[in-house]
């Protein structure tokens, strides 16, 4: 079978803009996915090839498809790999930006040397697609036949994974920290007057603060659960609930989401080892998914 085109090349230029159009302009559709496929598998390395190798003697059309294929999977990696290491990241527009200009990078120069080459006569390419000569020598049509087993497996195995993505860890960090932001530097001590309102507060690091009346922490949530969540805070000081008013939340975050406030810490009464509990709920649920504490001292100044 014989599929003539005008130029190959340009063909796989169109298409892979046409691909890069629907995915920054269209929402996820099957159009995407039939596309991508051979954009991952096929276009990087037929037009590699086609700047490479010039002339088709020497090599027939399923080792010329096949070696397409193993080197556009090489290219992809490679090209993933070093995203890898920029502030990008392996993310979708990096990749697709990043492919697109290496196939219209190789497809100019395929085109400017064959020009050269085929200078007084009309380019056309011609792919041909058949079957290895099952009369030819067995060794070559094992090796053949082996080769398209491969192809097909990946395209199987691409198709699958993106066909069924999989989804990556859920979890939700919750942490808090002390004073400035630190790590560690929470407040441990508490002067109180005998209308126990908190005259002085002392926190790890030394910091002796009489001004605010309250010991203050930072609490920070980030949403990796892979979805939209919502959030709650509850602060428990030695076993006594704060009121229902004094609970944070609802916190919306987005997958990927940070969300980081500021909060104080009055305790209600005199007493050392006080714990302080800090309980976060998920999605309105009374289960506990995540609790931090830490103890402090309140004394009478």
């Amino acid at each position: 079978m014989k599929i003539k085109t005008l130029n190959g090349i340009l063909i796989i230029d169109i298409l892979s803009f046409l691909l890069f159009l629907s995915i920054v302009l269209i929402p996820s559709t099957l159009f995407r996915v039939l596309l991508g496929l051979p954009f991952i598998l096929f276009f990087p390395g037929y037009t590699l090839i086609a700047a490479l190798f010039i002339n088709k003697e020497g090599m027939n059309s399923v080792e010329r498809f096949g070696l397409s294929c193993c080197m556009s999977i090489t290219v992809t990696s490679l090209v993933s790999f070093g995203l890898n290491y920029t502030s990008w990241g392996i993310r979708l527009e990096p990749v697709l930006y990043s492919t697109t200009i290496f196939i219209f990078i190789t497809s100019i120069i395929a085109l400017f040397r064959r020009f050269r080459v085929l200078k007084t006569r009309k380019f056309t390419a011609e792919i041909i697609l058949s079957l290895p000569d099952l009369t030819s020598d067995s060794t070559k049509r094992v090796l053949s036949i082996i080769l398209i087993a491969v192809i097909l497996a990946d395209i199987g195995v691409i198709g699958y994974m993106t066909a069924v993505p999989q989804v990556g860890e859920r979890f939700t960090e919750f942490y808090v920290l002390g004073i400035n932001g630190k790590v560690g530097d929470y407040p441990i001590e508490y002067f109180m007057n005998t209308k126990m309102v908190v005259t002085e507060v002392i926190y790890g690091d030394g910091i002796m603060d009489t001004n605010r009346g309250l010991g203050t922490i930072t609490l920070g949530i980030v949403n990796n659960e892979q979805k939209l969540s919502v959030y709650s805070i509850q602060v428990i000081i030695d076993g006594e609930v704060l009121d229902e008013t004094d609970i944070l939340g609802p916190i919306t975050l987005k997958q990927g989401e940070k969300w980081q406030k500021e909060i104080g810490i009055v305790p209600n009464h005199l007493g050392d080892n006080q714990k302080v509990d800090l309980l976060l709920f998920r999605d309105t649920g009374t289960t506990v998914k995540n609790s931090l504490s830490f103890w402090i001292n309140v004394k009478q100044n």
